[in-house]
C-alpha cells in the first residue's frame, strides 16, 4: 500500500502576510507634479491677498494720518459760521468720515443747524471715546493713528472748544476711513486664487499625466526587455529612444549585464559539458578495466595488479576533479573561513615547487627558482598552497618545447612580496586575457598536460585571492610566453606560528 506524504503542519498562531505594493513612478510623479503646482498656485495667491491687504491698509493709514492733520489744521483756524457746515465740507473733501465729540462719546459736531431733527444723536461714540482717550495718553503732540477693532483706521486728535461765557474745554477730533473696501478687494483676489487653482489643478493633471508617461515609457520598455533576457533572450538591447544622458547609461549597464549574463551562461553550459566529459572518462576507465581484470587478468597477477593501478589512478582524478568542484562551490558562497596565520612564504613556495621535481626526471623540465628567503606573509596557508600549486601547474601546461617554467619570489621597491611564475608559451591573445579566470577556461591551444588538472585552477586562484584582498594578475605577449603573479603583503616573522 503507498504511503501518502505527509503534508507539513501549519504553526498555531501563525499569520499570513501580505506585501504591500508601492505606487508606480507614473503615479508618484503625477502626484507630486500635480500637488506642487497647485502649492504653488495657492501660495503665490495667498501671499498676494496678504501683500495687498498691508499694502492697502499703509496706503489708507499714510493717508488718513495726512488728511486728518489737514482737517486739524483746517478747522483750528476756521472762525466762521456754519461749522457744522464746515466739518461736513471737510470730510466730503478728503472722502473721510469727520467727528468732534467729547469726552462721553456725544456728537458736538456736525449737528444739525436748521432746527430739524438731530443727525448726530443717531449714532454712539462713547466706546470709541474710550478707546481714543486711552490711546491718547501715550499720543505725542495730542494726535494718533491707530486700527479701530470696529474695522477703521482712525485718526484722533485733542482740541479746545470755547462756549460763550464759559472757559475752554477738551474735546477730540475723530477722523476715520472704513476698511470694507479692503476686505472687498481681498476677498475677490481669494475667489480668483480659488478659481485658479482649480484650473491650474485640472491642467496639471493633464501635463503631468503627459510628463509622466513620457518619463516612465522608456522603464516600462526596459522592463519587458528585461522580462525577455529572464526567459533567455539574449538578443534583447535595452538601448531605445533618446530619453537623456542617465537612460542611456541605465541602458548600456544593462546591455552590458546581459553581455555578462550571456556569457556567464554560455560558461556555465561550458563548465557543465567539461565536467561531465572530465567525469565521463575516469568512470569509463574504471569501468573498462574492472571488466578487464573479471574477465582476463583476473588471474594474472601483475596484469591484475596493472590494472587495478589504472583504477586507483582515474579514481584519484576524479576525486580531485569533485573537490575542486567543491571547493570553488564553498568559496564562491562565502562558506568556507580562511584561517589566518604568518608563515615563512619562502620555505613554502620551496615546498610547493618540489613537488613538481618528478617532472624533471620523467618529462625533462627545467625549474629555474630565484626565491629570497626569509620572507613572512599572513593569509591561509593551505588556501594559498593551493594558489601556488595551480599557477605553476599552470605553467608546466602551457609552456613552450623548451619545457622551461621560471619560479620568483621577491621583495618588490614598496615592501610587499612578489610571487611570479613564467612560462615560455604561445601567450595569451589580448581578447582573452580578461577570461582566463573564468571557471574552467582552458586555452584554445592544444596542449598535452602533465599536470592533471580540472580547468578550474585559474578560477580557484582568482577566488581565493580575492577573499585575502590580495593584489594579482598576468603579463603575457603573444609567441614569447606568460607571467602570472600574486603580490603579498610583508607580515613580521616574530608573529609566526611555532
Amino acid at each position: 500500500m503507498e504511503e501518502k506524504a505527509e503534508m507539513p503542519k501549519k504553526h498555531k498562531g501563525a499569520k499570513k502576510t501580505y506585501r504591500r505594493s508601492n505606487p508606480s513612478i507614473y503615479f508618484l510623479l503625477w502626484a507630486t507634479f500635480s500637488a506642487f503646482s497647485l502649492f504653488i498656485v495657492l501660495l503665490f495667491g495667498f501671499t498676494q491677498s496678504a501683500m495687498m491687504r498691508n499694502s492697502y491698509k499703509s496706503q489708507i493709514a499714510s493717508d488718513l494720518a495726512e488728511n486728518g492733520k489737514a482737517i486739524r489744521r483746517s478747522l483750528l483756524e476756521y472762525n466762521g459760521p456754519f461749522y457744522s457746515a464746515y466739518v461736513r465740507y471737510q470730510a466730503q473733501l478728503y472722502n473721510v468720515g469727520v467727528y468732534i465729540l467729547d469726552p462721553d462719546g456725544t456728537v458736538i459736531f456736525p449737528v444739525e443747524e436748521d432746527g430739524s431733527e438731530d443727525f448726530a444723536g443717531q449714532f454712539d461714540f462713547s466706546e470709541k471715546v474710550e478707546r481714543l482717550i486711552d490711546k491718547m495718553q501715550s499720543a505725542e503732540n495730542g494726535e494718533i493713528l491707530y486700527e479701530d477693532p470696529s474695522g477703521e483706521y482712525v485718526y484722533g486728535a485733542e482740541m479746545r472748544a470755547y462756549d460763550e461765557g464759559e472757559e475752554g474745554r477738551t474735546v477730540y477730533l475723530y477722523v476715520f476711513k472704513p476698511l470694507q473696501l479692503v476686505r472687498d478687494v481681498v476677498a475677490e483676489m481669494n475667489v480668483r486664487t480659488l478659481l485658479l487653482a482649480i484650473f491650474v489643478l485640472v491642467l496639471s493633471f493633464a501635463v503631468s499625466s503627459a510628463i509622466s508617461g513620457a518619463l516612465t515609457k522608456p522603464i516600462a520598455e526596459m522592463t519587458e526587455k528585461a522580462k525577455q533576457l529572464a526567459r533567455g533572450d539574449f538578443s534583447v538591447d535595452f538601448h531605445g529612444k533618446a530619453y537623456g544622458g542617465e537612460m542611456e547609461q541605465l541602458a548600456a549597464t544593462l546591455n552590458f549585464a546581459r553581455d555578462e549574463i550571456s556569457r556567464s551562461d554560455r560558461m556555465q553550459k561550458e563548465l557543465i559539458a567539461n565536467v561531465s566529459h572530465d567525469f565521463k572518462t575516469p568512470l569509463t576507465m574504471i569501468k573498462a578495466y574492472a571488466s578487464m581484470i573479471q574477465e582476463i587478468s583476473g588471474d594474472n597477477p601483475e596484469k591484475r595488479a596493472k590494472h587495478t593501478q589504472v583504477i586507483i589512478d582515474e579514481a584519484d582524478r576524479l576525486t580531485s576533479l569533485v573537490n575542486d568542484v567543491l571547493d570553488l562551490s564553498k568559496m564562491r558562497a562565502g562558506i568556507e573561513v580562511l584561517q589566518l596565520s604568518v608563515f615563512d612564504l619562502s620555505a613554502y613556495t620551496q615546498q610547493v615547487l618540489d613537488k613538481f621535481g618528478y617532472l624533471s626526471e620523467k618529462d625533462g623540465y627545467t625549474f629555474a627558482a630565484d626565491i629570497e628567503k626569509g620572507l613572512f606573509t599572513r593569509a591561509d596557508p593551505v588556501k594559498i598552497g593551493e594558489v601556488l600549486y595551480n599557477l605553476i601547474g599552470n605553467a608546466v601546461n602551457y609552456t613552450g618545447e623548451d619545457k622551461k617554467v621560471t619560479v620568483s619570489l621577491r621583495r618588490d621597491a614598496d615592501g610587499n612580496i612578489r610571487f611570479s611564475v613564467t612560462d615560455t608559451g604561445k601567450g595569451i591573445r589580448p581578447e582573452e586575457i580578461s577570461t582566463i579566470w573564468d571557471r574552467y577556461y582552458r586555452s584554445a591551444e592544444a596542449h598535452k598536460r602533465p599536470v592533471k588538472g580540472t580547468g578550474l585552477g585559474l578560477s580557484i586562484v582568482k577566488t581565493i585571492l580575492e577573499r585575502h584582498n590580495f593584489r594579482f594578475g598576468v603579463e603575457s605577449i603573444v609567441g614569447k610566453g606568460s607571467t602570472f603573479y600574486v603580490v603579498f603583503p610583508s607580515a613580521d616573522p616574530s608573529e609566526a606560528d611555532e
